[in-house]
């Protein structure tokens, strides 16, 4: 249920990074999330899923100022609702993963320029269920050969193929696309062995380049929360 003036109340309130004591200290996306339907204040509302909680909380502190809201306040009204089955939870970890693999982290290979390996990840089959995938771990193992980057991304979507995994999985893919694996990647392609001082010029540097595809991972990500939502929601009326 959604207290419809708290709703009113949060669509007009900025989020903020990190945690916070109360609504007049700031909120974060989940936070909203619990106020807007009546529970207390925690980012951890029993009302909403905790795999897509999981997500929306890395991406919420990833995200700059300035974007944060507009991307996720929307989000607040469609997250009420949406705790599901142990099923539908571990198939929503396992999209959360696929992204990861499959969409996130071949963005930032290709724009390091590592395309060999970026089509090696966007080409597998979708991941449904990581203990029935026995092809992952080699193809994984083959892209961590070639480029040390690749595996730093992908290692967390990875582990031992148990429900563990996959929920790690739920969290790495919610990094900003400014995160951990984006300049793993860039350092890739300038060279692990470049000294500090060149490392920081190509960080520098880097900013530009690295807006357009941040940008497509922002509506990416944000699609994939849709998707996530969709899969086993009660609806209004079920029983």
């Amino acid at each position: 249920m959604i207290i419809t003036e708290r709703l009113s109340e949060v669509l007009t309130t900025s989020l903020d990074s990190g945690g916070h004591k109360n609504i007049s200290d700031g909120m974060c996306v989940m936070e909203a999330v619990a106020y807007v339907a009546g529970e207390p204040w925690s980012d951890h509302p029993a009302c909403a899923c905790p795999v897509i909680s999981t997500f929306l909380r890395s991406w919420n502190d990833a995200l700059p100022d300035e974007q944060r809201t507009d991307l996720l306040r929307p989000m607040i009204p469609l997250m009420v609702g949406t705790r599901s089955t142990p099923s539908v939870e571990q198939r929503r970890a396992t999209m959360a993963a696929d992204w990861l693999v499959r969409v996130h982290t071949p963005a930032w290979l290709r724009l390091a320029g590592l395309t060999v390996q970026a089509d090696a990840l966007a080409g597998l089959p979708e991941i449904t269920d990581f203990a029935q995938c026995p092809w992952l771990m080699p193809a994984l193992n083959a892209v961590r050969t070639d480029a040390d980057a690749a595996w730093d991304a992908v290692k967390a979507a990875a582990g031992d193929a148990a429900k563990a995994a996959a929920w790690d999985a739920a969290g790495a893919a919610a990094w900003d696309a400014a995160g951990a694996a984006a300049w793993d990647a860039v350092k890739a392609a300038a060279g692990a062995a470049a000294g500090d001082a060149a490392w920081d010029a190509a960080r520098a540097a880097a900013g530009a380049a690295l807006k357009p595809t941040r940008e497509a991972l922002q509506v990416s990500a944000l699609d994939l929360v849709h998707c996530m939502i969709a899969v086993g929601t009660p609806k209004e009326g079920d029983a």
